[in-house]
């Protein structure tokens, strides 16, 4: 589960098994979690995040969608 990048407290991710899915990261921070995908920047699943915090990951990974992309790529092989 390696750690790309971290921002604010939140913490962004990969989860070893996720490679058979499309790019995507994970954001989490203390018991909130939320996943987005990497192509689209849709959400694809969200845990306790509220709108705000959702609005402010999202651009967070906007700015960084290149280099999440590339460390999805370099981690997983594809």
């Amino acid at each position: 589960m390696p750690t790309i990048f971290e921002w604010k407290g939140w913490k962004f991710l990969f989860y070893s098994l996720d490679g058979h899915e499309p790019p995507h990261v994970h954001v989490r921070k203390d018991r909130k979690e939320v996943k987005i995908w990497l192509e689209s920047l849709a959400v694809a699943k969200n845990r306790r995040c509220s709108d705000q915090d959702i609005s402010a990951i999202l651009k967070v990974v906007t700015r960084n969608r290149d280099a999440f992309v590339e460390r999805w790529h370099e981690y997983f092989g594809d």
